[in-house]
């Protein structure tokens, strides 16, 4: 997902070089749990669907493949630089701003975001247009992480190089809170999808830890906000270069946050 381009802005500029490395892990992580909610949400041929934020390609790619030539796929985000190609078919790419832009027109059997919303400054006005370009009987599946419920890089915080860890997610999830992302926004889901108001209204939550994936995102998120931790005193560069060396041998159990799955259906 891309929110702004600036400093003021969405934290990880899609445009930087390690967006591509940071998509390609959270699909590794993600993509599994993402469709299996799909899937028992009875997504199929002829179905018309909305990926909102969908920043990498693999999700639209995922979903044309369930709705097949009869079925159509709008993948959106503010910054289109990595799902541009995959345009065409029955998938089309649109620059959009979920939270100030009319949704697509249509009416969709499915809306899904993965990792969006927690970064919105107008969360409660992206639901609503959401909610909004659901078909009657439509289905919403929203994704988003917790990060103020599990706060550590390292939960088995056993020496200096998992306390070193720690102390620089602390860092990365105080510059996300300065750039309007809510760090408990995952666990209101439930609710606010009931309030939207949805009818069956469900939700789990996926914890992934010691994945080869966890590392490959920690050392690419650590790379694009390095400058940043620098400049607000969060770490010096030799902190960052040790840290990013420990991640390297592979001998940190390193988690994400938990990213919590609720989903609804319009009545």
């Amino acid at each position: 997902m891309a929110e702004h381009n600036t400093d003021h802005g969405y934290l990880l500029d899609n445009q930087q070089s390690e967006a591509g490395i940071r998509f390609g892990a959270l699909s590794e992580l993600f993509d599994p749990v993402t469709f299996r909610h799909v899937d028992q949400l009875g997504i199929t041929a002829g179905m018309r669907c909305w990926e909102v934020g969908a920043g990498a390609p693999s999700v639209p790619l995922g979903l044309a493949e369930r709705v097949g030539p009869a079925g159509a796929v709008v993948a959106t985000d503010i910054d289109v630089s990595w799902t541009r190609d995959i345009a065409g078919g029955v998938i089309e790419v649109l620059r959009h701003d979920v939270a100030a832009d009319p949704p697509p027109p249509g009416g969709f059997d499915l809306v899904h975001a993965r990792l969006v919303l927690v970064h919105v400054t107008d969360r409660a006005e992206a639901l609503r247009r959401m909610v909004q370009a659901l078909r009657p009987g439509g289905r919403l599946l929203l994704e988003d992480a917790d990060p103020a419920l599990q706060p550590l890089l390292c939960p088995d915080e056993s020496g200096p190089e998992q306390r070193l860890a720690n102390r620089l997610r602390s860092g990365f999830r105080a510059l996300m809170a300065s750039r309007g992302a809510d760090l408990a926004y995952g666990r209101t889901l439930p609710r606010l999808l009931r309030e939207a108001p949805l009818e069956d209204v469900q939700a789990d939550a996926y914890f992934p830890i010691t994945s080869p994936a966890c590392a490959v995102l920690e050392a690419a998120t650590v790379r694009q906000i390095r400058r940043l931790l620098v400049a607000e005193g969060l770490a010096t560069d030799e902190e960052i270069d040790r840290h990013l060396a420990n991640v390297a041998t592979g001998r940190l159990d390193l988690a994400t946050a938990p990213m919590i799955s609720a989903w609804g259906r319009r009545p």
